[in-house]
């Protein structure tokens, strides 16, 4: 039977890393995979997954206006679709997803951030949250120990940032994995 998963973590918890690992056993198998991201992350390349391990691999865009269902009628038969980045993704494409699961009996894997640098859900995360059968979260720690649950988004000078639009793309210069202790005892401080 298939589910809809959501493996959702922190900044720098390996999420695009577990992805393209969890492609290369389907394919060891002999199975198809349809890999899928949001055109929203252009860091690496429109059409390029890149952990920060080093792996990589192409993968297909999927535009906020695109229809996935459709999408992955054009692409072919596939045996399993891996969605990286996906709390880019329309909550329409993620209804879609979900409609994949159970109409095709297709298992969709996704991997994504659950909420954004000011602890707000994005829109397609939230609605992964709504209706996956799985959800499991990919765990990394703050810099004191505990787990970080925060993308403290951050400025050239290493202040964290709480106002902006709610996707900025960036890495390790952009944002630092926290918990949210340290993350509002770092704000309290830059604002005393």
């Amino acid at each position: 039977m298939a589910k809809l998963y959501f493996k959702y973590g922190a900044m720098g918890s390996s999420k695009s890393a577990q992805a393209l690992i969890t492609k290369f056993n389907y394919e060891e198998l002999g199975m198809s995979v349809w890999l899928i991201k949001p055109s929203t992350d252009t860091r690496d390349g429109a059409e390029l997954i890149r952990s920060r391990i080093g792996l990589s691999c192409r993968a297909q865009v999927i535009t906020p206006e695109e229809d996935v269902a459709e999408a992955y009628r054009r692409a072919g038969r596939h045996d399993v679709i891996i969605a990286d980045e996906a709390q880019f993704f329309t909550p329409a494409q993620i209804d879609a997803l979900r409609d994949l699961v159970d109409e095709e009996d297709l298992p969709v894997l996704c991997f994504g951030l659950r909420t954004d640098f000011q602890t707000h859900f994005f829109p397609g995360a939230q609605r992964l949250m709504e209706l996956a059968d799985s959800l499991t979260e990919i765990k990394t720690v703050c810099a004191c120990g505990r787990k970080a649950t925060v993308n403290a988004r951050i400025d050239g000078t290493g202040r964290i940032v709480t106002e902006g639009a709610q996707v900025m793309l960036g890495g390790n210069d952009s944002y630092q994995a926290m918990c949210h202790k340290c993350w509002k005892e770092k704000i309290k401080a830059q604002r005393g």
